[in-house]
């Protein structure tokens, strides 16, 4: 059944600015700025005052009434992202042979060496705006930093997806760099 209307609006907090221009969404913070290409949703974004926009759908059907959220759900992590930033923690977990990690100079990219005692090095590039360091109190931690939470997630899956094991048993050999917390850097008080 299609429905003939239907909205959700986003809250803007104080101190981010929101730009809506031909469904193109670009939100600007302390921590920086973010841009994000809606075109391929069909809906209308509106502003509404100073601090609202509303997201709206007519004559929409489940799955198109269900992008309402979706487009929410982005706009809002891009807010936490320029206000808050974004932290994944990642354990190194072996059982025998020591995983090597050395990160760049740059921070922007990873070799892992010695993975379940290869010789081969696996190299992983983060993405754009990801920076990656070591964990100084924590032994086999790595911390991914960055302000847009899909480059973010990515590049730990990438760390993850470039440590899995292969043509053994995965119940056995647990070797891998796994996310163990995921968090905001500017913590909540």
């Amino acid at each position: 059944m299609k429905n003939i209307y239907k909205e959700d609006i986003v809250t803007i907090p104080k101190g981010v600015t929101v730009e809506v221009k031909s469904r193109k969404v670009k939100v600007t913070g302390p921590r920086g700025t973010l841009f994000r290409d809606l075109r391929y949703i069909d809906m209308e974004l509106e502003r509404l005052g100073k601090n609202k926009i509303n997201v709206k759908v007519w004559h929409g059907g489940r799955k198109h009434v269900a992008c309402i959220r979706t487009v929410v759900t982005h706009i809002n992590n891009m807010i936490i992202g320029v206000t808050k930033g974004y932290e994944y923690k990642m354990r190194m977990v072996y059982a025998h042979f020591p995983i090597n990690v050395v990160i760049a100079d740059t921070k922007e990219s990873v070799e892992i060496r010695n993975f379940v005692g290869e010789k081969f090095v696996r190299k992983v590039a983060m993405l754009e705006g990801v920076t990656i360091t070591q964990s100084s109190n924590v032994k086999d931690e790595l911390v991914l930093i960055g302000n847009d939470i899909e480059n973010v997630s990515q590049s730990a899956a990438s760390l993850t997806q470039a440590t899995r094991v292969r043509n053994k048993d995965i119940r056995k050999f647990l070797d891998g760099i796994y996310v163990s917390e995921k968090s905001t850097i500017v913590k909540d008080e």
